[in-house]
């Protein structure tokens, strides 16, 4: 199961609601696109600020190139493609970040299109509750006024994993 982060984006003029199709998804964990075509990755997602530093690093590593033995400078540009396929998704959730995006959510879900679904549904009813939320009775003091069932349930003087107390494994 894959773990997506859910980036909204800023709110166009005049919009009063996000739009839907403009939230990104963004797939934690290991990219071997990064780690292979890392340039083209980053223009890919207009992350024009992780490429100025891969074109930094790259010129660092071709001067270790240049004043070391050829195996020492393969191995540093291997350990740094490593480095940005492992870091990949930090990458993109940190340029998100500069251009706007606000992180609303986390989902798992075996693809992304499940993620999506997931997603979707439980945005679709947390929306239908404040709709719902919205409606109810205010009670003097301007706040909802609670009706019996949507009162929080007394917790159990239990502290612990053990659903009674005095109880053992």
């Amino acid at each position: 199961m894959a773990v997506y982060t859910v980036h909204e984006p800023p709110l166009r003029a005049g919009a009063a609601a996000p739009d839907p199709e403009r939230l990104v998804f963004v797939r934690d964990g290991f990219s071997f696109a990064a780690l292979v075509l890392g340039p083209l990755w980053m223009l890919r997602h207009r992350m024009w600020l992780v490429l100025l530093g891969y074109g930094v690093a790259a010129a660092l590593t071709l001067v270790v190139r240049l004043h070391a033995s050829a195996t020492t400078g393969t191995i540093v540009w291997a350990l740094f493609g490593l480095l940005l396929g492992l870091e990949a998704a930090t990458l993109r959730r940190f340029t998100l970040g500069r251009r706007g995006f606000r992180n609303v959510g986390i989902v798992v879900g075996d693809d992304r299109e499940l993620a999506e679904r997931r997603f979707f549904d439980a945005w679709l009813r947390k929306s239908a509750a404040d709709l719902g939320s919205a409606a109810r009775p205010t009670s003097a003091s301007g706040s909802p006024a609670l009706t019996p069932s949507l009162r929080m349930p007394q917790a159990p003087d239990v502290l612990g994993l053990f659903p009674e107390a005095g109880a053992s494994p």
